[in-house]
């Protein structure tokens, strides 16, 4: 990791440190189907710590934001998609559609998060497949000490790996068991991975998607999923993992799916075009997910009416910084009594 320190006319109390951070994101698309109920299925080692889970045997209920106090995740990088750490408060400014709210919480710190690894593992990995293991692991060492992790493998459905834990080890002693076959369920998966986040620990939420190639076979729709994501408090990292000819109409879609679900959770998508390549992008998402600014704010003019509300961040740079990026979720959807 390199980095890069400025020393602005307007003091900071920390330097902006730039950690580099390569990647851009996929084309965004849109693609539809049938909303129906996934199916779902546990491995072995996890079907009894999914037994008391109900978010992987039922339809649950759309996420709702608490409007007492929203919290944003905010990444900021460079032109050369550099991370950008060290901005303080007053660097940052929020509105809710028009109105400027007043950010009354801010972290830029490290803190602990729940993270669910959404793997996938239909027969088009069988080439892909091992890489794939050791990407996650590479993801995982950039952990705090303190988070947590589930992982939820998808074939023809989603199927639990391994429930909440703070063990790197107990997850990796389970990755020899995912073996590529069958068909790709990648928005089952994702909506058991969604409201598998019900019962996470921590504030601070995200996803992790490593798959090669459209949906072929879920219940759920791409427009529901992105809904959920949208209302979710869950930021979606995605890596995928493209051949240069795709077989089907579903694998060129697979683009566009993975960009749309992550741009609406507030987080970002990764082609990775050369296998060799796939560590270093998972451990660039985990270094970003480690050096995000969290704004926390309550609207001025609160609502309870279940409707969207568009949340803009603005950055104000520092004198003698080059122009920077702001990446953030673009709203979230209030609470309705």
């Amino acid at each position: 990791m390199h980095g890069l320190t400025y020393r602005p006319e307007r003091v900071l109390r920390a330097a902006a440190v730039l950690v580099t951070v390569l990647g851009c994101l996929v084309p965004r698309g849109l693609a539809q189907g049938d909303q129906s109920a996934a199916h779902i299925a546990t491995r072995p080692q996890a079907r009894e710590e999914a037994a008391a889970d109900p978010s992987l045997k039922t339809h649950s209920s759309a996420f709702k934001v608490d409007v007492d106090l929203v919290l944003i995740p905010v990444t900021v990088t460079d032109p050369m998609n550099r991370l950008v750490v060290g901005l303080e408060k007053d660097s940052f400014l929020v509105y809710e559609g028009k109105d400027q709210q007043e950010v009354q919480q801010f972290s830029s710190e490290d803190a602990p998060a729940s993270i669910g690894v959404v793997f996938d593992e239909s027969g088009s990995m069988s080439n892909k497949i091992d890489k794939a293991k050791a990407a996650v692991m590479e993801f995982f060492r950039t952990a705090n000490l303190e988070d947590e992790f589930f992982m939820i493998a998808f074939q023809d459905k989603p199927e639990l790996i391994a429930d909440f834990t703070n063990s790197i080890e107990n997850i990796q002693g389970r990755l020899p068991n995912i073996q590529p076959s069958g068909r790709t369920a990648l928005l089952d998966a994702i909506y058991v991975a969604l409201n598998k986040m019900r019962g996470a620990r921590y504030q601070k939420r995200a996803l992790l998607i490593i798959s090669d190639g459209g949906d072929n076979f879920s219940d759920h729709s791409e427009a529901e999923i992105k809904m959920m994501a949208e209302e979710a408090d869950v930021q979606i990292f995605a890596i995928g993992l493209f051949d240069s000819h795709f077989a089907t109409k579903e694998e060129s879609q697979g683009p566009g799916l993975l960009s749309e679900v992550a741009y609406v959770s507030g987080g970002q998508a990764y082609t990775v075009r050369d296998i060799n390549e796939l560590s270093d992008v998972a451990t660039k998402i985990g270094s970003e997910l480690r050096h995000q600014y969290v704004l926390g704010y309550r609207p001025k003019k609160p609502a309870h009416d279940g409707t969207w509300r568009r949340v803009k961040v603005k950055l104000i740079p520092p004198k003698g910084m080059p122009p920077l990026h702001v990446y953030a979720k673009s709203g979230y959807y209030a609470s309705k009594d």
